[in-house]
């Protein structure tokens, strides 16, 4: 059985029965009967799915948001706007999709022409975490949909509810049986699902562990996989940077989805010449910040997604302090039903240690001093990992610098990174590779077959 809990009370939500071998196969069979009807379906039937999609969930967004809240703890506010984020993509596929699967074309030196068509290949397997359990899918989805692919979605076990409903609304907005498709399920099938004939590419969003064994058992099949493995960003603070937003910013960073955010800034950064006068503030306003009921419009901070994630969070503020980082505040346990623990800050963390080196993926954040920009550049990259970055600064010369040395697959000035639903979305290094959103991430599950016609 997969189990769900609420995170604010511990309680147990609802048990859904996990499919078998058989019932597994069937969804597979359905899937690829689906996809050979999906694929020659006109693009604007597709697009007219994703509208309806969209309109869905604005019209049921506090439904939706609840539904998140209760199964993994994140604030109702936030909960909601991932909802009518979700509901944008929806409508910007649906509206400027079809744009982006136009054939090109080549004029040849021998006189002949050749055009490039994007042409679906089959079903995509994705492997969702729970942190953004409405925006991860529908970011993989939209673009599977108006591509002509069809999807299989494997999600976190945690937010099962939310993935029920997710196949749900693809059903009520048009969808065809087999194009979408929930399979409650838990790790143990996604390698066998990766090898079988009917599915050609995985997608999938989570750790590093997760990632690799997926990105191995794909290589094995000679089948694309897109990565996205999550990272300890850099949020870099340089004296011309406006001091009040650039705090408001660094603290919103550190709780924003309770902490729980693969490209929110975990190591702030700050130049020696304000570092003082920053981080005084900086303190003082995450020392603010003060766990609440999730289903609470003024809640910022609300329990971890779970208790074996609040423990892990605890397990890494104690590694660091063995490592000889300081704990100044907070990261502790709360003493209440749930997973919830208070907001946190370390400093003195060693570059290259494990707490500077690994991401922690919850409430706590850590704060280092850089001489200059380039110590600032030094300290940023000195993580295996690159998905995104953002840098305060008011310089040109120190903007370009930021823009080509941070090793990042995103780099956001003057504001918390995050994605942008025209803009390509990925990272680098052990961050993954692959890129969704935008018409690279349209394109990433997609044939681009060449055809030669010599007469030109």
């Amino acid at each position: 059985m997969i189990t769900t809990t609420n995170p604010a009370t511990g309680e147990t939500i609802a048990e859904y029965e996990e499919l078998d071998q058989a019932a597994i196969d069937r969804k597979l069979s359905r899937a690829d009967g689906a996809y050979r009807d999906w694929r020659t379906s006109p693009i604007a039937r597709r697009s007219d799915v994703l509208a309806k999609m969209g309109d869905l969930y604005d019209s049921r967004k506090d439904e939706l948001a609840r539904l998140a809240v209760t199964e993994m703890g994140k604030p109702i506010a936030q909960a909601r706007a991932e909802v009518e984020k979700c509901a944008r993509l929806l409508h910007h596929f649906a509206e400027a999709g079809p744009a982006m699967l136009e054939p090109e074309t080549w004029q040849l030196s021998d006189g002949g022409r050749a055009e490039g068509r994007w042409l679906p290949q089959g079903p995509v397997l994705a492997v969702m975490p729970w942190n953004f359990p409405y925006w991860q899918v529908i970011r993989f989805l939209a673009p599977t949909i108006l591509a002509g692919n069809v999807g299989l979605l494997k999600h976190a076990s945690i937010v099962q509810g939310v993935a029920s409903k997710l196949e749900e609304l693809a059903l009520e907005a048009g969808a065809p049986e087999g194009v979408f498709q929930n399979l409650a399920i838990s790790s143990d099938p996604v390698a066998d699902i990766i090898a079988d004939d009917r599915v050609i590419a995985a997608t999938l969003t989570g750790s590093e562990g997760a990632g690799s064994a997926v990105a191995e058992q794909a290589g094995k099949n000679i089948k694309k996989v897109v990565l996205e493995l999550g990272g300890s960003d850099p949020f870099v603070v340089m004296p011309s940077a406006d001091l009040d937003r650039a705090v408001e910013d660094a603290v919103d960073a550190r709780i924003q989805n309770n902490g729980q955010s693969c490209i929110c800034g975990k190591r702030t950064i700050v130049h020696a010449d304000i570092y003082d006068d920053f981080s005084e503030r900086f303190i003082a306003a995450l020392k603010d910040i003060e766990p609440g009921d999730p289903m609470s419009e003024d809640t910022r901070l609300g329990p971890l997604s779970s208790e074996g994630q609040r423990d892990t969070v605890l397990d890494q503020v104690a590694k660091a302090q063995e490592e000889g980082a300081t704990l100044l505040f907070g990261g502790k346990k709360i003493d209440r039903p749930g997973a919830w623990m208070s907001a946190g800050l370390l400093t003195d963390v060693e570059i290259g240690s494990e707490t500077g080196t690994d991401e922690i993926f919850g409430p706590v954040g850590q704060l280092y001093r850089a001489d200059d920009v380039d110590h600032a550049i030094r300290i940023a990259n000195a993580i295996p990992y690159g998905l995104g970055s953002a840098a305060w600064t008011n310089d040109a010369d120190e903007r370009e610098r930021f823009a080509n040395e941070i090793e990042a697959g995103m780099t956001t000035f003057n504001a918390v990174n995050g994605s942008k639903i025209e803009a390509p979305f990925g990272g680098i290094k052990r961050s993954g590779h692959g890129r969704e959103l935008s018409r690279y991430g349209l394109h990433e599950f997609m044939n681009l077959k060449t055809i030669v016609y010599p007469e030109g």
